[in-house]
């Protein structure tokens, strides 16, 4: 499935349904249910984050790596009170503490934004050509699933946006969707449908982000295995957003793709460790394999095979993300 909307989003094929039209009707029931109960009394803004992190490295010769954050709520951070908290800055952190030289943060993440957002995203982080990013992550795809935006659709944006920045000259690094089925006030069989089309179009983001030249991560336990044993601690007062610990963990698992797209990881960390089931598959193998096990990462590998194009497979060990910045050097 996640290969025919990949397919279809390249090809311009119509919209791949992920529920059945029997369905339909008890769906909507079942989310108007829960939109009662989620997000109730909650502000829809997130902190301003952008600025400088580890300035403590500044020196003349030592000019900023560029970071820019695109996507929807979860990339914007929202939920948390504190810039600190974000995503963006615990990602900033940890780069500059793992590169030891300062970064540049930049979010353009709008809290609400689908998929057809991100050509407009783009367009501002590309806007002076002269600063093109370093590096790219985008967090992207609750939002499609939730307004049913065909998932071919959702695909052909991201590929164009990846395609984009990679043509610029920057590094990419894509969050795939998280499974939106573990949100506590979802009830079945709506639980069962979204933790379905969440994966399915998490596989299919991996495939276009891939044969474009990006790097995916899994964010299954953004709102996953972690967050359904304990909701309480890892979902944010409006009972959707992650809270900060839930930010932190999710940070935990980009972290090291970052690093390793801009050659800042151990050399000896990036072959492939057969104990932990990482190697070389078929690119849609990857792509299903990733968007069941949370924090996988997914990489181009040989994208002209004889047989279609692979990708690399790896678990990255996590690594403990270092206190931030009390806040950030200035706004940009």
């Amino acid at each position: 499935m996640a290969r025919r909307i990949a397919a279809g989003a390249a090809y311009g094929g119509g919209g791949i349904g992920l529920v059945g039209a029997a369905a339909v009707g008890l769906v909507l029931a079942e989310v108007q249910l829960a939109k009662r109960h989620v997000g109730n009394g909650h502000s829809g803004h997130a902190p301003r984050a952008d600025g400088l992190y580890g300035y403590a490295y500044t020196g003349p010769d030592d000019p900023p790596l560029r970071l820019t954050m695109l996507g929807d709520s979860t990339a914007a951070g929202q939920g948390v009170h504190r810039a600190r908290q974000t995503p963006g800055a615990l990602l900033a952190s940890g780069l500059a503490a793992v590169a030891e030289q300062p970064v540049e943060l930049c979010n353009v993440a709008q809290p609400g934004a689908q998929s057809d957002d991100l050509d407009r995203q783009v367009g501002l982080a590309l806007a002076d050509p002269s600063r093109v990013p370093d590096v790219c992550v985008i967090m992207i795809g609750a939002n499609d699933v939730t307004h049913r935006m065909p998932p071919t659709r959702s695909v052909r944006h991201l590929s164009a946006a990846v395609r984009r920045l990679r043509t610029a000259g920057a590094e990419v690094v894509v969050g795939t969707c998280p499974d939106l089925g573990t949100v506590e006030q979802v009830q079945q069989p709506l639980r069962w449908l979204a933790r379905r089309a969440s994966r399915q179009l998490a596989a299919a983001q991996t495939i276009g982000t891939v044969e474009q030249g990006g790097r995916t991560v899994s964010l299954g336990d953004l709102l996953g295995p972690e967050f359904e044993a304990n909701p309480r601690e890892l979902f944010g007062p409006d009972n959707y957003h992650p809270s900060a610990e839930g930010y932190a963990t999710a940070a935990m698992a980009v972290l090291p793709t970052v690093c390793a797209a801009l050659g800042l990881w151990p050399a000896e960390e990036e072959r492939p460790d057969v104990s932990r089931r990482e190697g070389f598959l078929p690119v849609a193998r990857a792509a299903a394999e990733a968007a069941s096990e949370p924090g996988t990462e997914v990489t181009a590998a040989m994208p002209t095979a004889p047989r279609g194009p692979w990708a690399l497979l790896k678990r990255r060990r996590r690594r403990r993300l270092p206190a931030t910045d009390p806040a950030p050097a200035g706004n940009l």
